[in-house]
């Protein structure tokens, strides 16, 4: 919202919301094609291609979680930190401090969860963690809205910074909507599939946005162009209120990212023969030393820049765009090249361009931001 402003953030928020549904629902119509199920998103594009796509696709979704793991480490420590800030404001504990502390509660929490099916409980943990930042946030921010002063809605910058800064907001806009792995998270859902995947995609894409809209709309109205990327910097309120929404956000973090991770130790797992018991020696010291050096290498980069907005726009630029936009409407445009007419195709292809162009454009601007950024901040900042 602070770069786009309130008309920007608006349309871009409702419009990014519909071509996400719109290109998740190509790759759910995909699902079960060739008669076979297809439950990783790679193994779509291996089927569809060859053994290439299948390689280049893994790569992508690499990247795109990998970022997005950085994202939730960087989200889990500037939780922490504010809790630690609310008692005991020093300065002696930094960010960096803060974001080693989450990527090793992180770790502890991979090493003990084996797999995703094990989750379990965690989720409805998941979804009360959410619901508890969602309320105080949106409780608070309320409150100094209404007795805040008149705020400055401007877009902040030059022009020139403008121009980049409105290419790098809609790169987060699609990293907000999308995962690069609806395969891998409907992986076990019941017949009918693909009707199944679509109940849930229009529930997520209606009823599963308007929590985004009430922060998103509600933050920005309350605190203007001052709006922080993590929004309880901004609010104020009772410590008991605040610690308890930080709190929240740092544990759902921790299980949100382990959901995003889950390719990557399964992949892996996978490779290395990993079967029977969790708490086998083998498996266990597996896990300790694999999942331990995998996640120890996200935290450090995310120590190393820990600058959130700049990981999304540079996410959603060089993999939420080619992974959910440019593939989805590729594949689905080979898959049914016999069925189409020749207006279909063309819309396709106007696709397939048009975020092509998108991604390039919003890869140089996430670049730019954080060159800009690293210059005005040094590695390890504290933030």
């Amino acid at each position: 919202m602070v770069p786009l402003g309130w008309i920007g953030g608006v349309v871009g928020l409702i419009l990014a919301t519909a071509i996400s549904l719109y290109a998740n629902a190509l790759i759910a119509m995909l699902h079960e094609f060739g008669g076979t199920r297809h439950i990783r998103y790679r193994d779509l594009a291996g089927y569809i291609y060859g053994r290439k796509a299948y390689s280049l696709t893994w790569a992508l979704q690499y990247v795109n979680l990998f970022m997005i793991n950085a994202g939730y480490i960087i989200l889990a420590g500037s939780a922490l930190k504010a809790v630690y800030v609310l008692f005991r404001d020093d300065g002696l504990m930094k960010l960096p401090y803060f974001i080693a502390i989450a990527g090793f509660v992180c770790a502890m929490f991979a090493i003990c969860i084996p797999h995703l099916s094990a989750l379990g409980i965690w989720l409805g943990f998941s979804t009360v963690f959410s619901l508890v930042y969602i309320v105080i946030a949106f409780v608070l921010s309320l409150k100094d809205g209404i007795k805040a002063p008149a705020r400055d809605y401007s877009i902040p910058g030059t022009s020139t910074s403008k121009i980049f800064t409105t290419i790098g907001a809609s790169a987060n806009l699609v990293f907000a909507y999308n995962t690069g792995m609806l395969p891998e998270i409907q992986a076990t859902i019941r017949q009918p599939v693909v009707k199944n995947m679509m109940k849930a995609l229009y529930f997520q894409f209606t009823i599963g946005v308007l929590p985004l809209y009430l922060l998103a709309f509600t933050g920005y109205w309350a605190y203007g162009s001052s709006t922080a990327t993590y929004l309880m910097n901004n609010v104020n309120g009772p410590v008991w209120a605040k610690a308890m929404a930080n709190i929240a956000a740092f544990l759902q973090s921790i299980i949100a990212l382990h959901i995003f991770a889950s390719p990557m130790y399964e992949y892996l797992d996978t490779k290395h023969g990993i079967k029977g018991s969790p708490l086998a020696f083998k498996n266990l010291s597996f896990r300790i030393l694999v999942r331990g050096g995998y996640l120890t290498l996200n935290t450090f980069v995310s120590a190393l820049l820990p600058f959130l907005g700049d990981f999304m726009s540079l996410t959603g630029a060089i993999s939420t765009f080619p992974l959910t936009f440019i593939l989805a409407n590729h594949m689905y445009l080979v898959a049914n090249k016999n069925k189409l007419t020749s207006m279909q195709k063309l819309w396709h292809w106007l696709n397939i361009c048009f975020f092509g162009i998108m991604s390039l454009v919003a890869t140089i601007a996430a670049l730019r931001l954080i060159a800009l950024d690293s210059k005005t901040y040094h590695v390890f900042s504290d933030l």
